[in-house]
């Protein structure tokens, strides 16, 4: 063996057991796919989802379609994850390999995890009201809102909370519900004042729209780009920025107006 055949040799041993490690350590990431929808104006573990009551509560008309909320499922904090399985989701369009601090920003456990979701909920609800009140022009005295939603957390709901409090309260304002008899899916956190911000995972969530057979996905402006990547056939994309935008697409579906898109 020539002294250049030993030296590559020398060299190609540490080299081999660096990847042999990369293979099989476990790494920040988790991995994530397409989660479960919730019609907002329907139901959850058979009790509404959205419960409206009072004195300014019975205006709207029943509403034919469906406002479906979107999800994401991920590995728990502290699973396993390793460089295969990354290589793998991250080549597949139904799938997704994901930085562990983009899908759990607070928390090194499933209990801390879960909490910071449930606070981030309770959060988004209470801005979600704010917001749908507002828009409405109502005030708490005119219209007690209950919102609940088992088994999901964080902020990503808001947006179509509002929404459905919209739907169930006034409807579009001539006797109809918003969705115009459509399925209309989306994701988009809310503040108070009507305000739609992004959230992460728009391309699996758009996944989950279309198999529960959502043909429009309402998706915060800023996120266009991210929802086009892996874009389903038929799942028309209409940009938010605002609570009272995302109304006015709607009401531009309905009656066949010109329509924001990505």
């Amino acid at each position: 063996m020539s002294v250049r055949q030993r030296t590559l040799l020398v060299c190609a041993v540490p080299l081999v057991a660096l990847f042999a490690v990369a293979a099989f350590a476990p790494l920040p990431f988790v991995l994530a796919q397409p989660g479960i929808t919730a019609n907002v104006l329907g139901d959850s573990k058979d009790k509404p989802v959205i419960t409206v009551s009072g004195p300014g509560s019975g205006e709207a008309g029943a509403d034919d379609g469906k406002l479906l909320m979107t999800t994401i499922a991920a590995t728990p904090p502290g699973a396993t994850v390793r460089l295969p399985q990354v290589v793998e989701n991250w080549f597949r369009t139904d799938r997704a390999a994901m930085p562990a601090e983009a899908v759990y920003p607070v928390g090194d456990n499933l209990k801390e995890v879960e909490k910071h979701n449930q606070d981030e909920m309770r959060s988004s609800q209470n801005a979600a009201v704010k917001a749908a009140l507002r828009q409405m022009r109502k005030s708490p005295r005119d219209v007690r809102v209950s919102l609940r939603l088992a088994d999901v957390g964080g902020p990503s709901a808001g947006l179509f909370f509002s929404l459905g409090i919209i739907d169930k309260v006034v409807g579009d304002g001539r006797g109809g519900g918003l969705t115009g008899g459509r399925v209309v899916a989306g994701t988009g956190t809310i503040k108070a004042d009507g305000k739609v911000g992004p959230v992460g995972g728009v391309p699996l969530k758009t996944r989950a729209a279309k198999r529960d057979g959502a043909s429009v996905f309402l998706v915060p402006r800023a996120e266009c780009a991210d929802a086009k990547v892996e874009q389903p056939k038929g799942l028309r994309l209409v940009p938010v920025e605002t609570l009272s935008g995302a109304l006015k697409a709607l009401d531009a579906l309905r009656d066949g107006g010109r329509v924001p898109s990505c």
